[in-house]
């Protein structure tokens, strides 16, 4: 539950963010924060990601911030607590774009699952999946009323999961609505199979942004590779070990609203809004009390 009370967080401070207040923004900036962004290694090309045994080709149109960087972004740039940054392995930004503007960066994670078998890619029944989220949201958000924050619910498949055999990459997105917020929230999932594990890159934005996303989620499934021996490919069912699940179970995992399971990491990359915030002052004062609340459960926790 840590990671889908900082994910709702985090997309409530975006819908609050006006492309009006960018000048008030940078002005509200702090100068050494300013300086880190300069000093960023931002990797364009074939970019390596060892702990994952794969690589992305990123070409010229957007860029990699490694494991160090990406986490002091996530922690002390957008404020997620330090156990949010926990196995990221870098972001993926838009050329162009910094780490403060409002919008997507991709999360890059990668889980030992071992192999997720594709065997049943073209019977997957992806709204059962979806129903039986659904099925646990009436309880969970009773909980969530209780502890005083806002009720979700996932309203549907912004993108229906949709597999490509020849490069094993799943992608999906979910249209996510919090009970107070005017503006429904984008996540989308873009999951490359391994022989060994899954590689995957997480956006959050809003349903306002659909378009853009979906068209950087669809050049990050053909962008993402494995090396040579970790490729899907290369698996040996004699000496590597399966997950236990095909594609269904690991949009299951994934695609809840109250659940954020290993596999289905929200993105928590979303602090985008942060100095947008501070720009919007007047009438966001209740608005910092409900983060801090989120904030102080999470510490009880």
């Amino acid at each position: 539950m840590t990671k889908t009370r900082t994910a709702a967080m985090l997309v409530l401070g975006l819908m609050l963010a006006q492309p009006a207040v960018a000048e008030v923004q940078a002005q509200r900036i702090p100068p050494e924060l300013v300086t880190f962004e300069k000093g960023l290694h931002k990797q364009t090309g074939d970019v390596a990601i060892p702990a994952a045994h794969a690589q992305l080709h990123l070409g010229d149109r957007y860029y990699f911030v490694p494991a160090d960087e990406a986490k002091t972004i996530l922690t002390k740039v957008w404020g997620n607590p330090p156990q949010s940054a926990d196995g990221v392995l870098g972001i993926v930004f838009e050329k162009g774009r910094t780490i403060f503007d409002n919008v997507w960066g991709a999360v890059v994670t990668y889980e030992d699952t071992g192999y997720v078998s594709d065997a049943n890619a073209k019977s997957e029944d992806y709204n059962q999946v979806l129903e039986s989220i659904r099925k646990g949201e009436s309880e969970e958000n009773t909980k969530r009323k209780q502890g005083g924050f806002p009720q979700l619910h996932l309203v549907g498949w912004a993108q229906p999961p949709a597999y490509d055999p020849a490069s094993h990459a799943l992608i999906w997105a979910r249209d996510i609505r919090f009970s107070d917020s005017a503006t429904d929230a984008l996540n989308y999932d873009v999951r490359l199979l391994g022989r060994r594990g899954v590689l995957s890159l997480n956006m959050l934005s809003s349903m306002d942004h659909l378009s853009d996303v979906r068209a950087a989620a669809a050049d990050f499934g053909k962008a993402a590779a494995f090396d040579r021996g970790s490729a899907y490919a290369d698996f040996d069912k004699t000496i590597d070990k399966s997950a236990g699940y095909g594609l269904a179970g690991l949009v299951a995992a994934g695609a809840g609203v109250v659940v954020a399971k290993k596999l289905g990491l929200l993105a928590i990359a979303l602090g985008f809004g942060k100095y947008l915030l501070a720009a919007l002052a007047v009438g966001v004062a209740g608005m910092r009390r409900f983060f801090g609340r989120i904030f102080g459960r999470k510490n009880a926790e």
